[in-house]
């Protein structure tokens, strides 16, 4: 019994010596992956300080940001009151080319999560996407409270709350008993 007992010991012995140790050998090989095909570096989330929202040329897009700094994201209405009406959400936030993430767009209890992609605009890469405008979870944006959006790499975005983003929502819905009012909370805020 012994001597099968040692015969087992010796056979295990032998199995572990086929398997090297670690080594180094592996992060080298990592290390020789092109730089170019990894992500961009995470960026911080954007001090808010003094954002909002405001109306543009066009009164079926608004902007947020801070005034007198660069856009922060933008939303605009595509094919108002129709079936086919969406809103297209730009991040203005740099996107490595051909990158595909979720927008996670959170508040006032409720969370989207919507497909965005690498998109050129103004000669840059920026994160787009558009979903339907009948969308639930665009509710996120009701003036209650504050609400977030967030895509991998571009930090957290704090919105502060304005009736501006759900009264381009709802026109864009063509929703027959909010829509007249959608309009009028836009033109007070482009003459502003």
């Amino acid at each position: 019994m012994k001597r099968a007992f040692g015969l087992v010991l010796l056979a295990m012995a032998g199995l572990a010596g086929c398997k090297p140790p670690p080594t180094d050998s592996a992060v080298a090989r990592v290390s020789l992956l092109d730089a170019a095909s990894a992500p961009s570096e995470p960026l911080p989330s954007p001090d808010v300080t003094g954002a909002g929202w405001a109306s543009t040329a066009n009164p079926l897009r608004l902007v947020y940001g801070v005034p007198g700094q660069p856009v922060l994201l933008a939303l605009g209405c595509l094919e108002p009151s129709s079936p086919a009406a969406r809103i297209r959400i730009t991040r203005h936030a740099p996107a490595d080319e051909g990158a595909s993430a979720l927008l996670a767009l959170i508040g006032n209890g409720w969370i989207g999560r919507f497909p965005v992609d690498a998109k050129r605009v103004g000669g840059k890469s920026l994160w787009q996407g558009e979903v339907p405008a009948t969308q639930r979870e665009l509710a996120a944006l009701k003036p209650v409270r504050e609400a977030t959006v967030t895509v991998p790499g571009a930090g957290l975005l704090q919105l502060n709350p304005s009736p501006l983003p759900m009264a381009l929502v709802t026109a864009c819905r063509g929703n027959p008993d909010q829509a007249a009012a959608a309009p009028l909370a836009l033109k007070e805020s482009a003459a502003r």
